[in-house]
């Protein structure tokens, strides 16, 4: 496989001094996505990249059977204002998701709100809704070609028509209504300066309260830190009505603080009910004065606490339901009930307790499987989830607290035969002994032959766990004959506060490690070997890929890294990059460069090194983690590269870093990287050729990136 000609990439002079030591920096003037010099390497970059991909044998196949397989309906787990239900609903091949209001939850209904009209080519999606407690008003935000800004309006449920109340410059939190109905909050920033709202760092936060009828410039203020600009608040009106509780991390540290607002009594003003960062702290409940949270203090994997407002000091803190040794997500009330959701070994489980903490029953959920959501009520018993595993396209149940009993309202409806698959969890060893899940799915006819393709994909950060979960890219690769395996990381959430302090900050390495243990446990399994594993992550995920590939070159036959974070020098100068140096760490703070700069993937590139196949991805003004990263990364592993193997960049446009991404985008951006994988591994069917009889011929026997 030769590599194809690169366009020129100038080298400039930039360079910074960090700590004593210099570090050039000769790409910079990438990081300006508006430059016309930018701009000019942005399509030729493109042109370079579509040309070889198009060259690729099978890939218009590709196209069309990722296309037969991404069309099945998918539903959201159905939701109760007043007397009314709220789903989203895609048909197949919507560029967006519709929501449908009905009588009942398994109503057809009608639509209100089909963003597929606000925009011709799909690029406006509903990031964020919220319904006012009788069903009578509608609050969604809109985000526009992937940007994480969002804009809030307000449409009459009955009549369908929108309000002339508009809010702007939203950004990572959602609305709550009052219970009369008459206004909601939300979290707002200064707007920014014109050119900047790609680029410009996310600060000072608020949460305001809007009035139904009143212009933005007149909503109350109910929230501010001047004097800690890093602080992210988030607000909700509890169940009850009667108490705004906000929220508020540093960032993305796993630490919150809880403030609470007695609506009943607001002469008083904003209370401490979680008055430090010293722990996790989610608000699950309020029963008159008492709190119920979820809660990582003194237990690592978190339990249930009550916190009485009037008495709210840490040694007053009641357990209600402990720690146990499975990690505990998150907990609902409904019914009277608390329904937790718990993960044993990266997989769901549901258990039911009553309000005192006694467990009562599990409510049954598929193995080896993630809940994906769950809704219920505080006033009734019924309880809707939506499971979804590596072979379950997505499945939507009802649960009856009362009774016990469980039913599937919708199974899953993609066309894969789920009983011609298998997917096992095994524990791979990484060099410290640290055991590390990975799951595997294949075909159940695919045999360990030593050459078999892999597509290796892990995250390992920010505490967030990495479940079974379906992919129609996913299906298409273990329909022809590849293996498919999910890590769980440290650095995730899957077994608590220890497991992510293992993967972040000085041992950030350990990731690194991880990943290539499980690479390195497929080739020496039976299954495959180095030059048929290709690896794959996004976003702190493209790091992990990155720190790999540079790291590690000769473990892989190709590397995919989307949206990655790659220098780890100057990530917080950018948008919401500061709030990340709770995993990556602080690039201003002597002690953590040293081993920053030995873990930025860009800083370790070295000229005439043999990397493998690598595709790039990136949008061209993605406003959370900056184009500038795969630019500059793109542009020096060119540079660098001592074999032939293409190093290319795939750059999307009218895009973001991923949210609302339209279908027909979706489908485009998967055909590239698995067509890229194909060609790279020298990847043939391995059973029926995708796109072949059974692209006409039906449902097939087989089978959506985090």
């Amino acid at each position: 496989m030769r590599r194809p000609p690169y366009p020129p990439t100038r080298r400039g002079a930039d360079g910074d001094r960090h700590h004593g030591a210099y570090v050039p920096d000769p790409y910079r003037w990438l990081e300006d996505p508006d430059s016309p010099e930018t701009q000019a390497w942005v399509r030729a970059q493109i042109e370079t990249t579509s040309a070889w991909l198009a060259a690729i044998p099978g890939r218009e196949a590709i196209r069309r059977r990722l296309t037969r397989l991404w069309d099945y309906p998918r539903l959201s787990v159905p939701f109760q204002r007043g007397s009314v239900w709220f789903q989203f609903r895609n048909p197949g091949l919507a560029n967006q998701p519709v929501l449908f209001v009905a009588p009942g939850p398994d109503d057809v209904g009608r639509a209100l709100l089909d963003p597929n009209h606000l925009a011709a080519d799909g690029t406006v999606a509903v990031t964020a809704t919220s319904v006012s407690e009788d069903g009578a008003w509608l609050a969604y935000a809109t985000s526009s070609h992937g940007s994480d800004w969002q804009t809030w309006r307000v449409r009459d449920v009955v009549t369908g028509e929108d309000l002339d109340d508009v809010i702007r410059w939203s950004r990572f939190a959602g609305a709550s209504w009052l219970h009369d109905g008459s206004g909601f909050t939300y979290v707002a920033l200064d707007p920014p300066p014109p050119g900047t709202e790609h680029l410009g760092a996310s600060r000072l936060p608020r949460v305001w309260l809007h009035r139904l009828g009143h212009r933005q410039a007149d909503d109350e203020l109910l929230f501010e830190a001047p004097d800690h600009p890093d602080w992210l608040p988030d607000a909700t009106v509890s169940d009850d009505g009667r108490f705004v509780v906000i929220s508020i991390a540093r960032g993305t540290f796993p630490e919150t603080q809880v403030r609470v607002l007695d609506l009943l009594d607001p002469e008083r003003g904003l209370r401490s009910l979680v008055a430090d960062f010293e722990s996790t702290a989610t608000v699950v409940a309020a029963l008159g004065s008492t709190f119920l949270l979820v809660t990582d203090h003194l237990a690592g994997r978190q339990r249930v606490m009550a916190v009485d407002l009037e008495s709210p000091d840490r040694e007053r803190w009641r357990p209600v339901i402990p720690e146990c040794p499975d990690t505990l997500v998150t907990a609902h009330h409904v019914g009277e009930h608390l329904v937790c959701h718990y993960l044993r070994d990266a997989s769901s489980v549901l258990r039911v307790h009553d309000l005192a903490g006694r467990p009562l029953h599990e409510v049954p959920v598929p193995p080896a499987s993630s809940v994906t959501q769950v809704s219920g009520r505080p006033r009734a018993d019924l309880v809707h989830f939506g499971s979804t595993s590596f072979t379950d396209s997505g499945s939507l149940w009802a649960h009856d607290l009362g009774s016990g009993c469980t039913r599937l309202v919708r199974p899953p409806a993609a066309a894969i035969d789920p009983r011609a698959l298998a997917t096992e969890h095994i524990l791979v060893t990484s060099p410290d002994g640290t055991r590390i899940p990975l799951f595997l799915t294949r075909r159940r006819d695919l045999a360990p032959t030593g050459e078999v393709p892999v597509l290796l994909y892990g995250y390992g950060g920010f505490r967030i766990p990495i479940t079974p979960s379906f992919s129609v890219a996913h299906a298409v690769w273990v329909e022809r004959g590849g293996l498919l395996a999910v890590a769980a990381l440290r650095g995730g959430g899957e077994y608590g506060r220890s497991w992510h302090d293992a993967g972040r900050l000085s041992r950030k390495q350990n990731v690194v490690d991880d990943f290539c243990a499980c690479a390195r446990w497929l080739a020496a399994s039976g299954w495959s070997r180095p030059g048929r594993i290709a690896i794959n992550g996004a976003s702190n995920g493209g790091l992990l890929v990155g720190a790999c590939l540079t790291q590690h070159p000769d473990l892989f036959g190709a590397a995919v890294a989307e949206v990655g974070v790659f220098d780890l020098l100057r990530f917080h100068r950018f948008t919401i990059g500061w709030a990340w140096t709770s995993d990556f760490g602080d690039p201003e703070d002597p002690r953590d460069f040293r081993w920053i700069r030995d873990l930025s993937p860009l800083h370790r590139i070295r000229a005439g090194r043999r990397h493998p196949p690598t595709l790039l991805t990136t949008a061209d003004h993605d406003d959370r983690v900056v184009p500038a990263h795969s630019f500059k990364f793109a542009a020096a592993l060119q540079a660098a590269q001592g074999g032939e193997a293409p190093i290319l960049i795939r750059i999307e446009t009218a895009a973001g870093h991923g949210l609302g991404t339209p279908t027909s985008k979706l489908i485009a951006e998967r055909t590239d990287v698995l067509a890229f994988l194909v060609r790279a591994l020298d990847f043939g069917s391995g059973g029926r050729e995708a796109g072949d009889a059974g692209e006409a011929g039906g449902d097939g026997a087989i089978p959506q990136p985090t």
